[in-house]
């Protein structure tokens, strides 16, 4: 069998003949950009072979061959917090005796996973822990790792599932490391997570939620011994997962619409979970009703020509200004890249001075005059134009592709919201307050939503952010049976809509696609 070596390491790799050098990086769990899943479109697995650089996913060698790795894996910003409310604490833990008892809530976001280790006794956070989804080798979005165990029948389902498992065993050894705790000490693990990502941590086939009807194999609550899928703790530890809606109105979102009481509001609240799956929930007084839309991974940074995750040298916010453009960076490091606060920023910007017209196309750079401070900040590549945020050896730009990237997103955000409004008979002006969850909605101020025209401008005041409530509601299950009671109860009530099946849903996307404040010609 050939051999993949890695310059500058002692690893080495034995491999079949036939395969990517980007599958052989994967299934050894090295890391490499592979934000299209090895399809050859995003151009961000590069390696170095022989002094060239090419995509890893694009060489398939048939004989010995060595690489050098062209980008480190870097850590990043995890949300791990929110909004809590009052609650009873009920654990279902049998805590008499002397010993100590500890749980553990865990959020299982697709591109994120935030963990916390929990004194049952008292209800504290003892030690938390957080990462990037390990799955990301397989894939940046739900899509991409369910082709990739439709891809590979044999073992896909098998190695996702030991992929993740690793990975929460991983932090639960820190977070255990940290509280000077025992991992016999921990008797139930409580998960929030979208369907997709409870399918494959449970290694059951996800497959059925990538293909219509999209119908999961299961949505409710499911309890199992932990050590049943490779998580050794005390003897009876029990693993727990909340229930879902349907496919793709997963456990994390029932968790957030219990945090937020949306089942018992007497106003008309939206929550939504902004991020690669763009879930949300309108409670019209307690009234439900759901949906999901494919917003993409744009919004994480990912499919961005120069895109990355929240790390040290990401560009987070920006402005425009005639002297120039002013950058705000994550560790006030040198730029590297857009984040995707970054990017919504730009393009909000762009929006807002003009750069692009109302259906998201950059306005002819001959059509300004050379003295208008825009005149130096648009290139040509060929016929292309684009917004050049930072110029010098290796520039940073925002293409017209990554502009249909976000007009893509807000599109599929704001139809979905304009869809469940519609199915409940109400007016944008009706929404009394927006509650925006998640990792990636944290990090956008109102401005940059309401700016790309995500959401409209008349909800700007009307938003609030109740930071991970996928985490919170994980945790005030872990801590009372009846929290989990009502958690199954609500999970039920909340209705769910299908976008496309939805009628003139085509025309009503392409009309939220477009940007209707718009400044340029």
């Amino acid at each position: 069998m050939p051999k993949l070596s890695i310059l500058n390491s002692e690893k080495e790799f034995l491999f079949e003949a036939g395969k990517s050098v980007m599958d052989v990086l994967v299934e050894n769990g090295v890391y490499i950009n592979n934000a299209c899943n090895g399809n050859g479109t995003c151009g961000k697995c590069q390696v170095k072979i022989d002094g060239q650089v090419c995509l890893s996913c694009e060489i398939f060698p048939e004989e010995d061959i060595t690489i050098q790795l062209l980008e480190k894996e870097k850590k990043h910003k995890v949300l791990t917090s929110g909004y809590v409310p009052e609650f009873d604490f009920e654990p279902q833990v049998n805590l008499a005796g002397e010993g100590p008892k500890y749980g553990v809530a865990v959020d299982i976001g697709t591109t994120t996973v935030a963990a916390a280790l929990v004194d049952m006794r008292t209800g504290e956070e003892v030690a938390q822990a957080s990462d990037i989804n390990p799955q990301k080798i397989f894939g940046l979005d739900v899509l991409t790792r369910i082709t990739y165990e439709v891809n590979n029948p044999e073992e896909g389902k098998a190695k996702l599932q030991q992929t993740i498992v690793q990975g929460l065993n991983e932090m639960i050894d820190q977070m255990c490391s940290d509280a000077g705790a025992s991992r016999k000490d921990i008797y139930e693990i409580c998960v929030a997570a979208n369907c997709t990502m409870l399918h494959t941590l449970l290694g059951v086939d996800a497959t059925p939620i990538g293909i219509a009807p999209y119908t999961p194999v299961f949505v409710e609550a499911q309890k199992l011994p932990a050590e049943q899928i490779g998580i050794s703790l005390a003897d009876e530890a029990v693993l727990y997962c909340l229930p879902s809606v349907s496919g793709y109105v997963g456990a994390d979102i029932v968790a957030g619409a219990y945090v937020c009481a949306l089942d018992k509001a007497q106003e008309n609240v939206l929550f939504i979970d902004i991020g690669t799956n763009g879930e949300m929930v309108l409670s019209k007084k307690g009234e439900m009703v759901s949906c999901s839309c494919a917003a993409g991974p744009a919004l994480e940074g990912m499919n961005i020509t120069c895109g990355m995750r929240a790390a040290d040298g990401a560009i987070e916010d920006l402005t425009i200004t005639e002297d120039g453009v002013k950058l705000a960076v994550i560790g006030d490091k040198e730029a590297e890249g857009l984040c995707g606060s970054g990017i919504l920023a730009v393009i909000k910007e762009l929006v807002r001075c003009g750069f692009l017209k109302k259906n998201g196309a950059f306005i002819q750079k001959d059509s300004l005059d050379e003295s208008d401070y825009r005149y130096d900040m648009i290139r040509l590549d060929g016929k292309k134009r684009e917004f050049v945020v930072k110029g010098g050896d290796n520039p940073i730009i925002v293409t017209q592709g990554d502009v249909r990237q976000v007009q893509l997103a807000k599109g599929a955000i704001l139809s979905g919201v304009k869809a469940m409004l519609s199915e409940a008979g109400m007016e944008m002006g009706q929404v009394d307050k927006v509650m925006i969850a998640g990792q990636f909605g944290a990090h956008l101020p109102a401005e940059s939503i309401v700016g790309t025209e995500i959401l409209p401008e008349e909800l700007k005041e009307k938003i609030v952010y109740v930071g991970n409530s996928s985490k919170t509601g994980a945790y005030m299950a872990l801590m009372s049976g009846k929290v989990k009671a009502d958690m199954e109860r609500l999970a039920s009530e909340i209705a769910y809509i299908e976008l496309a099946e939805t009628e003139g849903y085509e025309r009503l996307f392409a009309e939220c696609i477009n940007f209707k404040n718009c400044g340029g010609k």
